[in-house]
């Protein structure tokens, strides 16, 4: 973390701390800290085996959760050193941002949403939030991570094209500048990064990109003077890093920009804004959206995807059903929690928790 810090930066000072009280570290600040605490957690090595867009397991070079995270996180911490912020908050938030979800990617959270729908819902965005302050338990005077109060707010704010917005649990109108860098860190990162996943299943090519006037994708070949490059997996991987590079280095720029017309001189004027002072510039945005356009339509929809989520949907509400009637099979933390939090509730904590092998090894089971 800088030494000098911009004025509407998260500190120490600022923060409203831990809900249970602790010591200060002798060498490591509160926000490392809470990186550290992400990093080391159970949700977060379990992230390895839950799908990003293709299954863990099928090929061992595309994306998981984990690895998706840990590439936001190198890319919300390149802008928030470039914006004098706290680039440990926001490396934490970046890291954390996708414990709660569940296995088989959007899907899973889809069906969970329908099979709770009469218990209160389901959201990525408030499991995350649980999971630090509930279901993670490492330490023996409380449950949770005990994390700072602004990496939880960046958690459950958590929010992009795919995510609703959190409300109700924190008073404050907007995240912190950390908290929005992580929200266009994810989406830079996993739109450049299912781009080239896409690509490389031959899922999706150059000739389709080219075909719908994809920009990004045009200037991001121009630049690298794609053409000269006989290697297609070296392309498709330069093409990636070539986007990426072009809208980090806008979004440095409009934030800086946004924050001067905004007239932010503290954090509180940040938490207080009409909206989002970590920006796209109004073009580059223009364009990330008619690529995130082209992605949902040719790869997430993709035909040879679809057959998978029928056997998704009814496999989990199958387990779910199966882990409401038969509470014994799951953990005793688990069954600690029903008479509080209901059998559903918790039947579907433990189901966002399973990496996708070890589901369909429990459907296996029954």
């Amino acid at each position: 973390m800088s030494d000098e810090q911009a004025v509407y930066a998260v500190t120490v000072e600022k923060s409203k701390g831990r809900r249970f009280f602790e010591k200060l570290h002798a060498y490591r600040s509160c926000f490392e800290r809470d990186r550290d605490r992400i990093i080391h957690s159970e949700a977060f090595r379990r992230l390895e085996g839950k799908t990003q867009v293709f299954s863990p397991g099928l090929d061992d070079s595309y994306r998981n959760r984990l690895t998706h995270s840990i590439e936001v996180s190198q890319i919300g911490r390149t802008i928030a050193k470039c914006l004098v912020v706290n680039d440990s908050l926001t490396e934490g938030i970046c890291l954390g941002h996708d414990l709660g979800h569940p296995p088989f990617g959007h899907t899973g959270e889809t069906v969970l949403a329908e099979l709770l729908s009469g218990f209160g819902g389901f959201e990525h965005n408030l499991q995350s939030l649980r999971l630090v302050d509930l279901l993670e338990h490492p330490y023996p005077d409380f449950f949770g991570l005990n994390l700072m109060y602004e990496t939880r707010l960046g958690l459950y704010r958590h929010r992009g094209p795919y995510d609703k917005p959190g409300g109700g649990i924190f008073s404050e109108k907007n995240c912190s500048v950390e908290g929005q860098i992580s929200n266009l860190a994810d989406r830079i990162a996993y739109n450049c990064h299912d781009l080239e996943d896409g690509m490389r299943a031959g899922l999706i090519d150059s000739e389709q990109l080219e075909g719908e006037g994809i920009e990004l994708f045009s200037l991001s070949e121009e630049h690298i003077e794609a053409e000269g490059i006989e290697d297609l997996s070296v392309r498709r991987t330069r093409i990636a890093k070539s986007i990426i590079d072009m809208l980090v280095s806008d979004c440095i720029d409009a934030s800086r920009g946004a924050i001067e017309r905004a007239g932010i001189e503290c954090l509180e004027n940040v938490y207080e804004a009409g909206g989002d002072v970590a920006v796209l510039s109004e073009e580059n945005d223009k364009r990330l959206r008619e690529l995130e356009g082209f992605l949902l339509r040719n790869f997430y929809q993709h035909p040879s995807l679809q057959p998978t989520k029928v056997k998704i949907k009814d496999g989990l509400g199958r387990l779910f059903e199966h882990l409401c009637k038969n509470r014994e099979v799951m953990p005793r933390f688990y069954q600690g929690l029903i008479d509080k939090e209901g059998a559903e509730r918790v039947a579907a904590d433990y189901i966002a928790g399973m990496t996708d092998r070890f589901c369909f090894a429990m459907l296996e089971e029954i």
